[in-house]
């Protein structure tokens, strides 16, 4: 239900975490690390069938290379991931209730949630928890989401109001006064209108209206022609029916639903296009938005929202809302109010009595996810307070788990891998001396957030009751009013964009900023118990990656101030632009599942951060081992530095949830993650001693930075 920052200028996450987005269709993107205060001890996962295989409280896995994740079965040089995990793999089921489980991610996810539900069920139980924030809304809205029989005794009681809203349409201005409507109460049906930073002035902030209304992940789902995605399609049919069914609308027409979907689909921008910031920019005033759609009543719209009618807004996706204006000129009324409704009982559906959220479930674990098992009632709860009430929530979590040693250690990492970007910058013999000036300038200018946010977030207007609905209701009118307050208002460069229990980082174009939440900053990404060539590896690498996406194909279109300006020479852009189509035609290559290849210009931002991670972080480890003894064991310096950086990305996926991230994920498979970086690294080919003719050597290498 939560607003998020808008899609179109979304952070370059480490990780897609969610399938879905609330209601629209949307890529969620959320989807590392601190010193974590835990006990050392060695632990290695027993199978299980449920993800209480992996118990938060187990200590933590011994530092360093995981022997007993290797297959030595596997040449090192044929396929390095296979042999770095294979292990890992062979003895580490998918619990039920996860459509996949990576032995970084994953793990330190379930340590993280266990925490939290501590923290919350001693709030719950009264007792004291240091550093504790508005402690009494914490704990309302883990009871109310806990309250499973009061779930089930209100029903589908929250659908009511919304519906009465939806029943007077009777024409495009009852569409139109029924989306405005909705929008108060807290939903967010047909499209996306927030706010973010104005591309050509990152110092101000104007508003964001974006494509939306989907139900089924990306446009591509309604579109395409293969069998698989006509299962699919055929399914959704039917789930329409289902959950409308439970709504107490049987008669709906779930044929017209889909086939209204399906024309917003046709109108919406694909996933690659949207990954170009000059294809999503189109600012203008509300007179132009109105000229798109005007049957939407936009004065009124905005109106409503207390958004002042000469402020700007951008609209990433011009042909959707002419898409939208079309469909409302020749859709028929009882269509839209069906589709309305959907989306109501889409939204509200996890908030809803049990037969609502198995019909959900049961439809993404089938066609989406592969997951057998819904995820235990807490679990989904302790990520409902995340959402929205996420800043409280996360203080007594850092207080916990995050010290100034923790930032210290990760602060100095951060500047080493800035360092070797520098060097790398001053070396490149294809960047002219105008072009390297401005790089530089961004590079320094690159602000880094590690840990938690220096203010924290004021959920003062926010209202808590004990009814679940109505909470995760007002959490999104409250965080729709956040967001949309910042309309005209110069950029709060001190915000967050994910919560610091978190796994995982990111990188802003616009802020032109890193962050590293606390979340992430823990083994195996980080353990000051591991080797060198291990923290290197993993965090480094991360690290890498996230300052890298500041000079990828979307960020190097941002200028060192977060504006959308061209500081390349033409010559020099067009260097970039070769070699990372380079890359584009290497990953086109690799096949995610069955008959599904990676989408290599979905996946080119992502991997060149790899790519370039990979690279800075080991330059880094290089310069931080420089005059110490090469000591070693079974490993060489440099071969614990890569086994670090490939079982950080063990994973076991599900068949269902790899065709879906084919589709919607702008990374590639965690396989080609690894593989794919270092069959174009030297050092690694060095390393392990890879002759010419092997997979892990590839002929024609990819380098940009």
């Amino acid at each position: 239900m939560r607003m998020r920052k808008s899609p179109t200028v979304v952070p370059s996450a480490l990780l897609v975490l969610t399938l879905f987005a609330c209601g629209g269709g949307q890529q969620v993107v959320a989807p590392a690390t601190p010193i974590a205060v835990l006990p050392a001890a060695s632990w290695t996962p027993a199978p299980a069938a449920s993800s209480a295989a992996v118990e938060a409280t187990k200590p933590l896995p011994l530092p360093g290379v995981d022997e007993a994740a290797i297959d030595a079965s596997v040449e090192p040089c044929d396929d390095f991931y296979a042999y770095a995990c294979g292990g890992w793999q062979k003895a580490t089921p998918i619990p039920n209730d996860r459509s996949s489980w990576t032995r970084s991610f994953s793990e330190i996810d379930e340590r993280n949630e266990q925490l939290l539900h501590e923290i919350l069920e001693r709030l719950a139980k009264n007792e004291p928890v240091a550093g504790a924030a508005y402690a009494g809304k914490v704990e309302a809205y883990w009871n109310a989401c806990m309250d499973e029989a009061g779930i089930e005794q209100r029903g589908a009681a929250a659908l009511r109001g919304p519906f009465a809203i939806v029943d007077k349409v009777t024409d495009a201005k009852g569409v139109a006064e029924a989306v405005r409507a909705l929008y108060r109460l807290g939903f967010t049906p047909l499209f996306a209108f927030s706010s973010g930073q104005d591309f050509a002035d990152a110092t101000q902030v104007i508003g964001q209206l974006e494509q939306g209304g989907l139900g089924l992940p990306d446009r591509d789902y309604y579109l395409k022609a293969d069998a698989k995605s006509g299962e699919i399609r055929k399914a959704y049919v039917e789930h329409v029916k289902r959950l409308l069914a439970l709504a107490g609308e049987a008669s709906a027409d779930a044929d017209a639903i889909v086939a209204l979907e399906t024309e917003l689909a046709k109108a919406s921008m694909t996933r690659v296009d949207r990954r170009d910031p000059k294809k999503t920019y189109h600012k203008m005033t509300l007179a132009g938005v109105e000229a798109l759609a005007p049957s939407l009543g936009w004065d009124a719209f905005v109106d409503g929202l207390g958004v002042a009618r000469k402020a700007p807004i951008n609209v990433a996706e011009p042909l959707f809302f002419k898409g939208v204006e079309a469909a409302l000129g020749k859709t028929k009324p009882e269509t839209w109010r069906s589709y309305l409704k959907l989306a109501i009982v889409r939204e509200l559906a996890p908030m809803l009595p049990k037969a609502f959220v198995d019909e959900d479930f049961q439809f993404k674990s089938k066609n989406l996810t592969g997951a057998k098992e819904i995820l235990p009632r807490w679990k989904r709860c302790v990520d409902a307070v995340d959402g929205a009430l996420g800043e409280a929530l996360a203080q007594p979590f850092v207080k916990e788990t995050f010290g100034a040693e923790g930032k210290e250690r990760t602060s100095r990492m951060v500047s080493a891998i800035e360092k070797a970007m520098e060097r790398d910058l001053a070396s490149l013999s294809w960047m002219d001396a105008p072009t390297r000036k401005r790089a530089f300038d961004k590079l320094h200018k690159i602000n880094n957030k590690i840990g938690f946010p220096d203010a924290w977030r004021n959920y003062d207007a926010l209202s808590v009751s004990n009814d679940y609905a109505a909470d995760a209701l007002a959490a999104s009118r409250f965080e729709m009013a956040r967001l949309l307050a910042k309309i005209g208002k110069p950029v709060d460069r001190k915000e967050w964009y994910m919560t610091p229990p978190t796994v995982n980082a990111y990188y802003d174009a616009n802020l032109n900023e890193m962050v590293f939440p606390a979340g992430i900053l823990q083994p195996p990404f980080f353990d000051n118990r591991a080797p060198m060539g291990s923290n290197y590896g993993a965090i480094g690498l991360v690290m890498g990656h996230e300052l890298t996406h500041g000079f990828d194909d979307e960020g190097r279109q941002f200028d060192g101030d977060g504006n959308l300006k061209d500081w390349w020479t033409k010559k020099v852009g067009a260097e970039f632009d070769k070699r990372a189509q380079c890359l584009v035609d290497q990953f086109d290559g690799y096949v995610a599942v069955d008959d599904v290849h990676v989408n290599g210009k979905l996946t080119l931002g992502e991997n060149i951060a790899d790519l370039g991670g990979l690279k800075l972080a080991h330059a880094a480890f290089v310069d931080a081992r420089a005059g110490k003894p090469e000591e070693h064991g079974k490993y060489s310096p440099d071969q614990e530095f890569f086994l670090g950086f490939a079982q950080a990305w063990c994973e076991n996926a599900h068949p269902e949830r790899k065709r879906a991230l084919a589709t919607i994920d702008p990374h590639s498979p965690p396989k080609y993650r690894v593989n794919g970086p270092l069959s174009d690294f030297a050092p690694f080919a060095e390393a392990f001693q890879c002759k010419p003719g092997k997979a892990m050597l590839r002929k024609n290498r990819c380098e940009i930075w």
